[in-house]
């Protein structure tokens, strides 16, 4: 995901200093919420711009996507926050639940009882490194996600009481994805970029993969026991980096070499983390597999194209950021990319049926479906 400084700058609204303050403030009010009101399960997202639903609308920052055509598809044909045509992976993940999405947590509409349902902390630019993503200026680092999400528990809290708080988020199922800005937004940013000339490729990807251990870890101390955490995706191979670095069309193969490198080290540290802990409370979901399907073969999944953006301009309309002025596909569904990085509604959709009913070949130790099974005998 790459923005430009120019092309966005609308809506400064919320400074990160003051999102604690207005984060406690939200919590006030608004009558209590009745304990068996309770839903079956709250959902909590973290991560990048893959699955923010709108936190950076409500920031002073250049990485957002309220402007058209975002939204163009979702249900009130309007842009939302969110990097997509229409639906994004977290309320696919909801629809395919029977869960109501979850609201960004900046969302003043989230209150009272709708805490039960859980959040949405992500925020389009981030990583797992706090320098990643320094160009889009305010955004929620990983670490500013957790500390908002101690401040929700803290907030759940008063309507339902500490106990009941805590076991809604222990029975809450959780989603974060993160990794790919590290490197498209970090270390093959620019030319000898300060963490490439710090660091060879595979010491960097040892360093994030320590550097994510530790946010994993930190997200089981308060208090989750089942996360789906995703690898990233073919990097090399979306409309972006083809604009960028090929020629031919080919996916780059720097790019690539990279998450081959990133992702079985992720599934290992997921397995050792398991082990330590005593049970598998992350699942590895292998999101460059679910990705290189349907790009190696788009035609078998009804697209058209997986090089060219349905959004975009320039070469495989991978330049820039999708705009009114952009180039726009008549028929969102017939392409794998809505714009220069992030998957189509379609596309998304065939990546979460893959998270419920996947192999072992794209989920470890078990899918989201095997996952529910389980709980519903607990």
């Amino acid at each position: 995901m790459a923005f430009s400084s120019k092309e966005n700058k609308r809506r400064a609204t919320i400074d990160l200093n003051n999102l604690s303050r207005i984060s406690r403030k939200l919590g006030t009010g608004n009558g209590l919420v009745s304990q068996c009101a309770q839903p079956k399960r709250a959902f909590f997202v973290f991560g990048d711009s893959l699955v923010d639903s709108g936190n950076n609308d409500f920031l002073a920052t250049t990485a957002r996507a309220d402007a058209p055509p975002y939204g163009i598809d979702y249900p009130t044909h309007r842009p939302t926050g969110r990097f997509s045509n229409g639906l994004n992976i977290p309320d696919l993940i909801s629809e395919q639940l029977g869960l109501e999405p979850t609201l960004p947590y900046l969302s003043p509409l989230l209150v009272g009882k709708k805490l039960l349902n859980g959040a949405n902390f992500a925020s389009a630019g981030i990583g797992i490194l706090n320098d990643t993503g320094f160009q889009f200026l305010h955004i929620i680092h990983i670490y500013k996600q957790l500390k908002l999400f101690e401040h929700y528990q803290e907030r759940l809290s008063v309507h339902v009481g500490a106990e009941q708080a805590r076991e809604v988020v222990k029975q809450a199922l959780v989603l974060i994805t993160l990794g790919g800005n590290d490197f498209v937004n970090n270390y093959y940013l620019v030319p000898y970029s300060a963490r490439s000339r710090q660091f060879s490729l595979p010491d960097y990807v040892r360093y994030l993969i320590s550097e994510y251990r530790q946010v994993l870890r930190r997200m089981y101390d308060l208090g989750v026991r089942r996360v789906l955490v995703t690898g990233t995706g073919p990097m090399g191979c979306v409309p972006a980096e083809l604009a960028m670095r090929s020629r031919t069309g080919d996916c780059d193969v720097e790019l690539q070499r990279a998450a081959n490198l990133y992702n079985p080290q992720l599934v290992e540290m997921i397995k050792s983390l398991n082990q330590e802990i005593g049970q598998d409370v992350f699942i590895a979901a292998n999101a460059y597999q679910m990705h290189m399907d349907f790009i190696a073969n788009p035609r078998a999944y009804g697209f058209v194209t997986s090089k060219i953006a349905c959004c975009g301009q320039g070469p495989y309309n991978g330049i820039g950021l999708c705009t009114p002025l952009s180039n726009l596909c008549p028929n969102r569904d017939l392409y794998a990319f809505w714009d220069p990085f992030h998957p189509s509604e379609k596309a998304s959709r065939i990546i979460v049926q893959q998270i419920l009913t996947g192999s072992t070949d794209y989920m470890h130790p078990m899918n989201l479906s095997t996952i529910m099974a389980l709980n519903s005998r607990t």
